[in-house]
């Protein structure tokens, strides 16, 4: 496949490059400043691109099959999750099927066993410190879930610990409700989310919807 991944020098971003690459897709990493180029993977075609600019959007996704978004903004920007998010469909609605996988957060996921509590207002997942950026990204799938598009999309939201690690292809999936293990602990290795990402852009099975991933 063709896949343009916007925020391709990110944490997430780069895993994604990368586990696309190894199963022998055609990657087009994008990224806001050519500054980053040298982050990039290699095997990679590098540009630039905005995606809250819905032009640049049409342009990178134009003859793809999937557009990944991996953005995070900056602390200060979060407004920038969901305007991100509409100028991506703004984007998307100009060409042909393409679609669009966005990595999200784990604030709107719903609690196991606490009544419907979201893990944004549980502290155990998302503590004070966090709450900026989950708020964002309950945000971004607002808008996405709320979308009147023709865009195919699928919104991948990770466990509550979502950092670097270990690609160990051992995990469970899920759709709105956070994934814990028998201790309570929720998380994700962004090695693994990626391959949960890849998996879902090869044979998709989230069709305008949201699902999880986690240990």
């Amino acid at each position: 496949m063709r896949i343009t991944v916007f925020g391709a020098a990110g944490n997430a971003g780069s895993r994604v490059v990368t586990e696309a690459l190894s199963r022998g897709h055609e990657v087009t990493a994008v990224v806001r400043d050519p500054a980053r180029f040298a982050e990039l993977h290699p095997e990679a075609t590098h540009r630039t691109g905005d995606a809250e600019n819905p032009d640049h959007v049409a342009e990178l996704s134009a003859g793809q099959d999937v557009v990944v978004n991996a953005t995070r903004p900056a602390p200060g920007r979060e407004r920038e999750h969901p305007a991100i998010t509409r100028s991506l469909l703004s984007g998307l609605a100009r060409t042909d099927a393409v679609r669009l996988i966005v990595i999200g957060g784990a604030g709107s996921l719903t609690v196991p066993g606490t009544e419907g509590r979201l893990a944004i207002d549980d502290p155990r997942y998302v503590p004070e410190a966090w709450r900026h950026i989950a708020a964002a990204s309950n945000a971004q799938y607002e808008a996405l879930h709320t979308a009147d598009t023709r865009v195919a999309w699928t919104y991948l939201s990770p466990s509550a610990l979502f950092e670097p690690g270990v690609r160990t292809g051992e995990f469970r999936l899920g759709k709105d409700d956070l994934i814990v293990d028998a201790d309570g602990n929720s998380s994700i290795s962004m090695e693994d989310l990626a391959l949960a990402l890849l998996d879902e852009a090869e044979s998709p099975a989230h069709h305008r919807a949201r699902f999880t991933v986690g240990y």
